[in-house]
């Protein structure tokens, strides 16, 4: 798989699904059949209701495996698998309810990279794998490497999310990493000196050679969630399609909102249309505008 060129995500993805079926089958999942395959993938649709997103993933793991690992070139099982995509409205939050949700992280560790998703409408990967390089102060502007589908981009920085990059930096000062992992246990160390306790901290970040884990934001996110009354089912990704909307609001064009979230077509950013309450109101007035005319009568044509 490496040797494909597939992103280090996508390989870990492809050996879970893997496993899964190891798991189902209890035997070695290169000595199953086909149609031990095909009883597989109709237990992950009538029993595991798989989504169609995760159920074109667990196709192509095991199409990589069977055909082109082992090469069973022969098998049309994966030909068989359809599936079709629900046209479901993503979760949004309303500015206010992002402030409540936000208002409620205390460390600021976790509140910059919360709070940089929202602005910066990235994907949680992506926020995490900021390094201090990607920030360009004079442009205001982030450079994030290496987004879905192995592309860069640029996105506009407002100045109050480098402010905040600014001062969480100043706790850390790590040589590249933005959100670097803390280590564990480290509070076990000169527990009433908070003087040395800091020290101590700041150094174990400054020796982290990877970033955060996206669980540790997730359940700080959970927590947030829950304490702010916010009764959405709202995940940290709904911060970026929070994001989009209040763009469209504020009369972002389209392309630039698909830019910026790393959209490969307009037709992904679409969706976000149905979602802006000022896109209702603009069309109302439209159409006010259009019926004006209409509702005038009109003058019966004079005879000769």
């Amino acid at each position: 798989m490496q040797l494909k060129g597939l992103a280090p995500r996508t390989v870990e993805a492809y050996l879970c699904m893997i496993r899964l079926l190891a798991q189902w089958a209890d035997d070695d999942p290169a000595a199953l059949s086909e149609e031990r395959v095909r009883d597989y993938f109709l237990h992950l649709v009538r029993v595991r209701s798989y989504a169609p997103q995760t159920l074109r993933q667990a196709r192509a793991a095991l199409r990589c495996f069977f055909i082109e690992m082992l090469g069973w070139h022969e098998w049309r099982v994966f030909d068989h698998i359809k599936t079709k995509d629900r046209q479901q409205l993503p979760v949004v939050l309303s500015r206010d309810e992002v402030r409540r949700v936000l208002s409620q992280i205390k460390e600021l560790r976790f509140l910059a990279p919360l709070s940089l998703i929202y602005l910066c409408g990235l994907r949680l990967n992506e926020a995490l794998h900021i390094e201090t390089r990607d920030i360009h102060r004079k442009e205001l502007r982030l450079h994030v490497r290496l987004g879905k589908g192995g592309k860069d981009r640029y996105v506009p920085l407002p100045q109050a999310a480098l402010d905040l990059l600014s001062r969480w930096y100043r706790c850390h000062r790590h040589a590249s990493l933005l959100f670097p992992a803390m280590g564990h246990a480290w509070k076990t160390t000169f527990r009433d000196d908070p003087a040395a306790q800091a020290a101590v901290q700041k150094a174990r970040w400054q020796l982290a050679t990877h970033p955060m884990s996206d669980s540790a934001l997730q359940n700080v996110w959970r927590m947030a969630l829950a304490a702010s009354g916010v009764q959405k089912k709202a995940t940290i990704h709904t911060l970026r399609h929070s994001y989009a909307t209040h763009l469209l609001e504020e009369g972002v064009s389209l392309r630039y909102v698909s830019q910026y979230l790393g959209h490969a077509t307009l037709q992904q950013t679409l969706v976000y249309a149905h979602l802006t309450d000022v896109s209702v109101e603009q069309t109302q007035q439209a159409l006010a505008r259009l019926a004006a005319g209409l509702s005038k009568p009109v003058s019966p044509p004079a005879i000769a």
